[in-house]
């Protein structure tokens, strides 16, 4: 078997010289006291190796359609063998992959490693940066839900503020007027070839000119040989990145990847949540308001990443010690101050995030209206139209909320409409019900009573009030009510609310509700702690 693979080997080696090729990459020395500062960038490299194989595999399963790309991803985590695990490494890869860029970052300014003969080196760091950054940015769009339509709305509306070519930049950002169609196959076009393809080019850049110049070694050079970069400096290497292989791989098993409802282009009550290494950017337009917006989106931004660009001329001398370099750790402790600060801001500012696959009382009562026998009537199995719990939303929400209240009139002669149609209140519900399903929600086993109080919210109270992120913002938010108010006091304020204060504009509903209902919502509301 040995003199098999020796034969093997020699065959190999002698059409392909790998042997030197490995005895080059292998025995590169280095500087004498290269301890594990300098593995920064090997676990920068293998993240990225992960991020490529996991998105080369996520590719085979998704769709990038608005139509499709939603129930693809969802399919990815909820029917795809290890499928969750798998999305869970990409997503949470991006944030490893930012932490370690700027762990790498940080160590190159610190030890002074872009200095001369190393600026070109640098120069494509920084740019290796951007496409990073750019990846994170692109990646966002493509699971089409909520948080990746109305932030991507965000960022084109940056764009638009531009001077001069901000309506032509947003416009080719987003393919059209509006998001849609071609906007997701621009984004994932630039996601999966353009910036592969960028990276590619840059990484092997940065390695060729890594190698070319060495490792620039400690600050104060140690007395010795150079040791060769196998097996010492591999061993250092190996050891770190499976450290944070295994902390990804053990988030990507205990925590789900993310996912919000599917995107509704009607919902403009939706507050975006960028992810945390873009929230600085977000936070930083709350200070710059109207016409000043550009400061924060182009101006500042534009300062930072040209003195990144700069830095090797900008400090031009030999010393590499951080204490004899007091303008540039300065400059560095400043931007990571701003940073972290304007990051904690804008995690402080967030509204709280509600679980897309929570059944609220607005879904709840959806529930219990598909299985109404006129909505029964078409979707049963074998029927005209997939059963509700199978059913994914594909339409827009406005036809989905007109298909409900009269099915005759979107598809004439395919369903007969139910006697008296819905509401546009129950055909919101429904809506609410079909979205918490399609977000991995699991229906409830729901009393009648908590039916009874749901349905009374989804057509009653939802215009104006608010239960789980969930209505109108006109009267006050209910999800926590029962900790303000008793059975008595919400009971006696819904029945007629002049009772209790002679100026409320809420209009009294003791007579629009039954005793049934009445006693429902009420004891619904006052469980709200």
């Amino acid at each position: 078997m040995a003199r098999l693979a020796r034969f093997v080997g020699d065959w190999l080696h002698d059409r392909t010289r790998f042997r030197t090729l490995l005895r080059h990459l292998l025995e590169e020395p280095l500087p004498a006291g290269t301890g594990w500062w300098f593995i920064t960038g090997s676990v920068l490299l293998f993240l990225l190796g992960i991020q490529v194989a996991t998105g080369i595999v996520l590719t085979m399963y998704y769709v990038p359609s608005p139509q499709a790309a939603y129930d693809s991803v969802r399919y990815i985590m909820d029917g795809l063998p290890f499928g969750r695990v798998l999305r869970g490494l990409h997503v949470f890869g991006a944030s490893f992959i930012v932490i370690a860029a700027g762990v790498h970052m940080v160590r190159v300014v610190l030890l002074g490693s872009y200095k001369k003969p190393r600026e070109m080196t640098w120069v494509t760091g920084v740019l290796l940066l951007l496409v990073i950054m750019g990846f994170a940015l692109t990646g966002y769009l493509l699971p089409w839900d909520q948080k990746a339509y109305w932030a991507t709305t965000v960022t084109t509306n940056i764009a638009r503020s531009s001077p001069l070519v901000g309506e032509y930049l947003a416009g080719v950002m987003r393919g059209g007027s509006t998001l849609g169609a071609l906007t997701l196959g621009r984004w994932y076009a630039v996601h999966v070839f353009l910036l592969p393809l960028a990276l590619v080019a840059l990484v092997l850049s940065h390695l060729a000119l890594m190698r070319l110049h060495n490792v620039s070694g400690p600050i104060t050079p140690d007395p010795g040989e150079p040791r060769p970069f196998y097996p010492f400096h591999v061993i250092k290497e190996t050891i770190a990145t499976a450290v944070v292989f295994a902390a990804l791989l053990t988030l990507a098993i205990a925590i789900p990847a993310p996912l919000d409802a599917v995107a509704d282009p009607s919902d403009a009550t939706y507050v975006p949540r960028p992810e945390w290494y873009f929230l600085s950017l977000f936070q930083m337009l709350k200070y710059f308001p109207g016409p000043l917006e550009p400061v924060a989106t182009l101006v500042i931004p534009g300062l930072v990443v040209g003195g990144l660009l700069l830095l090797p001329w900008l400090d031009r001398t030999e010393e590499r010690h951080p204490a004899k370099r007091p303008l540039v750790m300065g400059g560095f402790a400043v931007l990571g101050i701003g940073i972290v600060g304007l990051t904690l801001l804008g995690l402080r500012d967030l509204p709280a995030r509600v679980d897309p696959s929570h059944f609220g009382p607005r879904a709840i009562a959806g529930l219990a209206l598909a299985q109404a026998p006129s909505c029964l009537r078409c979707h049963t199995p074998g029927g005209a139209a997939s059963p509700m719990d199978e059913t994914r939303i594909r339409r827009d929400p406005e036809w989905l909320v007109a298909h409900v209240a009269d099915p005759e009139v979107i598809a004439p002669g395919l369903r007969p409409a139910p006697p008296g149609g819905m509401s546009r209140l129950q055909g919101r519900a429904i809506l609410a019900y079909l979205t918490t399903l399609g977000a991995g929600g699991h229906p409830p086993q729901a009393s009648d009573e908590q039916q009874r109080a749901s349905m009374v919210f989804a057509t009653r109270c939802v215009t104006c009030h608010r239960i789980d992120g969930d209505g109108g913002a006109t009267g006050p938010d209910l999800s926590h009510v029962g900790q303000r108010r008793d059975a008595a006091w919400l009971r006696t304020w819904i029945t007629d609310p002049s009772v209790v204060d002679a100026d409320a504009e809420m209009p009294a509903f003791g007579e629009r509700l039954t005793p049934e209902e009445m006693t429902a919502i009420v004891n619904d509301l006052a469980r709200r702690k």
